[in-house]
C-alpha cells in the first residue's frame, strides 16, 4: 500500500531503506520532469497555435490518447513554418530547470551514478540541457528544417524516428547493458504515460508532479516540491 513518507512524498513497495549508491544509472524524462515546460506547446505559441498543440500533448501525457508517435506527428506538423531562431528564444526566456534538478543530479553524479536523458521532445533543448547539468547520454527527437524554418517533419535518426515510450524502455536498458548493470541498479523519473515503459523496467520509479496514471504506477511520487525530494528517500 502507498504511504505518505512525509508531505507532499508517496512511497509503495519499498520497504528496506535505499542507498543512492545502490544504483548505477539514472535516468530522467525531460519536458516537465527536469524542466519546468513543454518545448513543443511553447514552440507552437510562436506560431499561435499552443492552445491546439498544448491540448494534444496534455491527453497524451495522461495516457488518453494512446499511440504517442502519432501524436507527435501531428503537433510537429502544426510546428511548419517556425523560424529555427524560435528554438533559442524558447530556450533563452521560457525553459527553466526544476527545482531541485541540479541538486539531484549533482548528488547522482557524486554518488557514481550516470545521468540518461530519455526525451520525447528535441534534441535542441536535450543537447543544451545535458551541458548544463552535465548529463552522460541523451535520446531526443530531431525536428526536420529547412531555408531556417521547422517543416514540420521529425528526422530519421540511427536508432529510429520518434523516441516513444517504447524507445525510452529501450535505450534504458540498453545503457544498463552497455554499462553491464542490471535494469535493476536503474531509477527512472518521469510524469506523463510515455515514461511508464522505463518507469516500469526500472529498480526504483519516480513520479515527478505526474500525471494520475503515473503517480499510481510509480514507487515514488513526488507531489510536491523539488526533484532533489527523492533525497529524502536515498541518503
Amino acid at each position: 500500500a502507498a504511504q505518505e513518507f512525509a508531505p507532499g512524498l508517496v512511497v509503495r513497495g519499498i520497504t528496506a531503506p535505499l542507498q543512492l549508491a545502490d544504483f548505477k544509472l539514472i535516468a530522467f524524462d525531460m519536458d516537465s520532469t527536469l524542466i519546468s515546460i513543454e518545448c513543443i506547446d511553447e514552440i507552437a505559441d510562436v506560431v499561435g497555435k499552443k492552445a491546439e498543440v498544448a491540448a494534444i500533448t496534455e491527453a497524451t501525457m495522461r495516457g488518453e490518447i494512446k499511440d504517442f508517435k502519432e501524436s507527435l506527428r501531428r503537433r510537429v506538423a502544426l510546428l511548419k513554418g517556425v523560424p529555427v531562431s524560435s528554438l533559442q528564444e524558447v530556450y533563452d526566456q521560457r525553459l527553466r530547470l526544476n527545482p531541485g534538478a541540479e541538486q539531484l543530479v549533482g548528488a547522482c553524479r557524486k554518488a557514481g551514478l550516470k545521468v540518461l536523458l530519455v526525451s520525447g521532445g528535441f534534441t535542441f533543448f536535450a543537447n543544451r540541457v545535458k551541458d548544463r547539468l552535465g548529463i552522460d547520454f541523451t535520446r531526443s527527437n530531431l525536428l526536420d528544417e529547412a531555408d531556417g524554418h521547422l517543416t514540420g517533419d521529425v528526422v530519421q535518426q540511427s536508432w529510429g524516428d520518434i523516441c516513444d515510450g517504447a524507445e525510452k524502455r529501450r535505450t534504458l536498458l540498453e545503457v544498463a547493458s552497455l554499462m553491464g548493470i542490471s535494469p535493476g541498479e536503474c531509477i527512472a523519473v518521469g510524469d506523463g504515460a510515455n515514461d511508464l515503459p522505463m518507469m516500469g523496467e526500472a529498480g526504483l520509479s519516480v513520479a515527478y508532479h505526474a500525471k494520475p496514471k503515473v503517480r499510481e504506477a510509480a514507487m515514488v511520487a513526488i507531489n510536491e516540491g523539488g526533484l532533489d525530494r527523492l533525497l529524502e528517500i536515498l541518503k
